[in-house]
């Protein structure tokens, strides 16, 4: 994911309070992965919304998993980031 103006400034903002958090916590964040259930309904609402089959309803749950995944992704880099390197 390329550094945004958006993401520079979120990761300026939460930076501070991951600082807090880590490195207690580092390991289990970086190996948080979806559900299979979680994965599967977004897989079928991509799916969906490929083909604009989505319902209004259907639309706002699929942009809440993007915006979702887009801070998981986005906070798993910062914690790579600011964890300590094990060399």
């Amino acid at each position: 994911m390329a550094a945004t103006p958006e993401t520079l400034a979120f990761e300026r903002a939460v930076r501070p309070i991951m600082k807090i958090v880590l490195p207690e916590k580092t390991k289990a964040v970086l190996q948080y992965r979806q559900s299979a259930k979680l994965r599967a309904r977004i897989e079928e609402l991509a799916g969906k919304s490929t083909e604009g089959k989505l319902t209004a309803a259907e639309k706002a749950e699929y942009a809440g998993y993007v915006r979702a995944n887009k801070f998981v992704a986005v906070f798993q880099r910062m914690v790579r980031q600011l964890a300590p390197s094990k060399s």
